[in-house]
């Protein structure tokens, strides 16, 4: 637990189901930083036909794909017990859901290594948003992995809440952890659309992300050691730190 300053909060942008739980982790790592939540994103779940197969496994990259897997289940589709999962969080959305989980703790790239090291026997099936990154199908494809993939949820951008713009029209400094390229360009649009003053002190979770933040945006820019959440809690630590010491 750190020092807490009064002089940063952190903005999470996360739908709200995962912001409030990287809230609580913050908490329990930084102590009582304040924090403001607005989703920049809500999920809305789709119920498509699955080709009926004896799959192997699911591959989940996002707690979405975990709940949407959980959904279909309930409504009786026929789902395998395996699920390959991105990394913990999503790991244990799915051991919730009733399935049997292998996390890469990682990104798309560890997960696809997983996958290929496994080498599993049979179809796999991947659930994914309408705007998955990683390339997960093709590539598992061209390891010779035959991979179906469907849809099952899409992330509907929503605007920054009133409270969080509030926030930003102020002179002290917000961290932003970003957690996700589209979560990144959603925040670029938001503050393109409203009056912004805040110093913006970024904490990306990989460099690809970093990448979609306009230099001019961020006032302090840090990414992430590693693509998982204790990495990203660390920066946010340096970053709470640094609020301290200004």
């Amino acid at each position: 637990m750190v020092k807490q300053s009064r002089d940063v909060t952190i903005l999470l942008t996360r739908p709200a189901a995962q912001s409030l739980r990287f809230a609580r982790d913050i908490k329990q790592a930084l102590g009582d930083v304040p924090i403001v939540i607005s989703p920049l994103m809500a999920p809305h779940y789709l119920t498509p036909p699955i080709p009926p197969d004896d799959y192997a496994a699911v591959i989940l990259v996002s707690v979405a794909g975990a709940e949407a897997a959980k959904r279909i289940s309930a409504a009786g589709g026929m789902l395998p017990v395996l699920a390959y999962c991105v990394g913990n969080r999503t790991a244990e959305a799915a051991r919730m859901a009733g399935f049997q989980t292998l996390s890469a703790d990682g990104d798309a790239t560890d997960l696809l290594a997983m996958i290929i090291a496994q080498n599993p026997a049979g179809k796999l099936l991947f659930l994914r948003g309408q705007d998955s990154s990683g390339n997960i199908s093709e590539n598992l494809h061209l390891a010779g992995l035959e991979t179906i993939s469907a849809v099952v949820y899409h992330q509907i951008a929503q605007p920054l809440m009133p409270q969080a713009a509030h926030l930003l029209s102020q002179s002290k400094p917000v961290i932003v952890p970003l957690l996700s390229s589209r979560t990144a360009k959603l925040f670029q649009a938001e503050i393109a659309r409203i009056s912004v003053k805040a110093p913006l002190w970024v904490a990306a979770l990989s460099p690809e992300i970093a990448a979609v933040v306009d230099a001019k945006t961020a006032m302090r820019l840090q990414i992430a050691r590693h693509s998982d959440s204790a990495s990203m809690i660390s920066v946010l630590q340096d970053l709470v730190l640094a609020g301290g010491a200004s």
